[in-house]
């Protein structure tokens, strides 16, 4: 099938686990620290958040939500002319250094283009999940993708 789906292959009601996973390195949650300037002590100070609510460092949520994308590309994005749309992003519980996250997503509907016949746009909602299945965050997006019939190949 190649990397993505065209519209026509996206079917409301249906329910994509995707396959790939990953686990949150304590790297991975200093260099998005950096990048985003996000410098709170819960994040990158184990002092400090041995006294905070959950006794550890935290990951960066947007950090967890910006992974789950990723994890999904291969299977919603992937020919995707753009991401129109981000909503109902919400943490359901903390994510850790060292879980593993992994991603179901839920085809809710799909629609044609109004002003470009080569396209539609698909509306999904991801449940991210840790590694004890405990489902972590969730979120909905619209995305923008090309048709089978007069669409390009490359995303």
């Amino acid at each position: 099938m190649g990397y993505g789906r065209f519209y026509e292959e996206f079917q409301p009601g249906e329910v994509i686990k995707h396959s790939l996973r990953k686990t949150i390195l304590e790297s991975d949650n200093n260099l998005f620290c950096l990048l985003t300037m996000n410098h709170h002590p819960v994040h990158s100070d184990i002092e400090y958040a041995k006294n905070h609510q959950h006794g550890q460092i935290l990951v960066v949520g947007t950090l967890v939500f910006s992974l789950a994308v990723g994890l999904t590309v291969e299977d919603i994005s992937g020919r995707a002319v753009a991401n129109l749309e981000y909503e109902n992003i919400k943490h359901h519980e903390p994510v850790f250094l060292n879980d593993t996250i992994h991603v179901e997503t839920e085809i809710l509907d799909k629609r044609e283009s109004r002003s470009k016949p080569d396209r539609g746009i698909v509306h999904v909602r991801s449940h991210v999940y840790n590694q004890r299945d405990r489902e972590v965050l969730s979120f909905e997006r619209k995305v923008l993708v090309f048709k089978k019939s007069g669409g390009s190949s490359v995303a």
